[in-house]
């Protein structure tokens, strides 16, 4: 993924700066009930903290936005394969490298091979994609082109999801756009555990 031009305008606070309330901001994340594995704590896993240090001068916004995303990452009816080939499709076409790296290694970790993430940034048209992830990559660029997966698109995806899957991927989609928006205005920059994965 290409570089982006983006200047901080909002410096993360370091944790030990964190508000006492950034512990339930942290806490939403996890939903009451998960249907896939939380990723598991390890010291040479990213730990995301120019984006968490960002999101501690708000955690009430914080708070909103983990309940919504804890769904769509821990609760989704979607496969964690699928969810991720989203993810990186937004990341992709809205630049955002701080989106992109965090998943490169969790889009490793649900089973995408390398060549695979790197074709991602091509889309739906580059050779190799199954007629499912096809249309998966293809509605992430209807949505952000025009805010609704065109009807070709649709029939092809209800092939292979139901429709709270349908739901779930166009939420996925909502989420990830909003955080790309947030990290490229706000200009947040990649941590250097990071670096590696841009």
């Amino acid at each position: 993924m290409g570089e982006t031009d983006e200047q901080p305008r909002l410096t993360p606070l370091k944790p030990r700066e964190w508000p006492e309330t950034m512990r339930a901001a942290l806490a939403a994340l996890v939903p009451p009930n998960p249907r896939h594995p939380l990723p598991e704590r390890r010291d040479d896993r990213p730990k995301g903290l120019n984006l968490l240090g960002t999101f501690a001068r708000h955690p009430a916004l914080t708070t909103a936005y983990h309940t919504f995303n804890g769904h769509v990452l821990f609760a989704t009816t979607l496969g964690s394969r699928e969810r991720e080939l989203l993810v990186l499709r937004v990341a992709a076409v809205r630049r955002a490298e701080y989106e992109w790296a965090q998943h490169v290694v969790q889009a490793l970790g649900a089973g995408l091979t390398g060549d695979e993430i790197a074709r991602v940034a091509d889309g739906p048209e580059a050779p190799g994609w199954t007629p499912s992830d096809r249309a998966m990559l293809q509605a992430v660029d209807e949505l952000i082109a025009g805010a609704r997966i065109s009807d070709t698109t649709w029939a092809e995806l209800g092939k292979s999801f139901d429709e709270q899957q349908l739901m779930d991927l166009v939420f996925t989609v909502g989420a990830y756009e909003v955080l790309a928006m947030a990290l490229r205005t706000f200009g947040v920059e990649l941590d250097d555990d990071l670096e590696e994965w841009k």
